[in-house]
């Protein structure tokens, strides 16, 4: 089920189901922003539906912003909820902070933006569950000579790098995890937005984001964050 939004379909009989179910990353942060974390990545296996019917809800992307205070938007919730039955749930990448603001919690946090102050990244795994769905945001700490650089966005294996302006250090995304239920060979799923990154001396790219979709942050202005890769869960990059 790759289409967002909500598909109805019937299971005759008593199934085992092995589930892959991954939430839409959350956006990049504008201005000096952070990267936005991954969708929540879970799978459970060998679960067993007796007839009845279920719902799938594939969560959409979160969009980037411009702005310069707050988040940018969350993304959203993907699900497999059945009849009279149980509702699995993956929580969608939390929002990377704009200019100054702290990186939003989700199934895998944003990274923290950076404008000139330290601020934090978004913790993951937002609700708890079992297994871990992903991880947190990086940190942005403030630099020198107009150096700013962002927090990379979590992913589904990896917390978001930290983004240090004073020492040109940029923020990656975090990794995302594979899996092989879709397809039947190994696929990437959930990685982190990269944060953006304004250096004293500017770099042809911006920090990359972590494999499994994460958009690339952009680079010393003029530059736009790279959007998560459809249909993987991964999170934007910073702008």
């Amino acid at each position: 089920f790759l289409s967002t939004g909500n598909t109805n379909y019937t299971i005759n009989g008593t199934v085992n189901h092995d589930m892959l179910i991954v939430a839409a990353g959350g956006g990049g942060g504008g201005h000096d922003g952070g990267g936005g974390g991954a969708g929540g990545f879970r799978t459970l296996s060998t679960i067993s539906i007796t007839a009845s019917g279920a719902v799938v809800t594939v969560g959409a992307g979160g969009a980037g912003t411009t702005g310069t205070s707050g988040n940018a938007a969350a993304g959203g919730v993907s699900s497999v909820a059945v009849t009279g039955a149980s509702t699995y749930t993956s929580a969608g990448g939390g929002g990377g902070g704009n200019e100054n603001g702290n990186g939003a919690s989700g199934g895998s946090g944003g990274g923290g933006g950076n404008s000139g102050a330290n601020t934090t990244g978004g913790a993951g795994n937002t609700p708890s569950v079992s297994p871990a769905q992903g991880f947190a945001g990086g940190l942005a700490n403030s630099g020198s000579g107009g150096q700013y650089v962002g927090g990379g966005g979590g992913g589904a294996s990896a917390v978001g790098q930290d983004g240090h302006g004073g020492g040109g250090v940029q923020g990656n995304g975090g990794d995302g995890s594979a899996n092989d239920y879709r397809t039947g060979s190994n696929v990437t799923y959930a990685g982190g937005g990269g944060g953006s990154a304004r250096l004293s001396t500017p770099g042809a790219n911006g920090p990359p984001g972590g494999s499994g979709g994460g958009g690339r942050g952009a680079s010393d202005g003029g530059q736009t964050g790279g959007a998560g890769t459809a249909n993987t869960g991964g999170g934007g990059g910073g702008g």
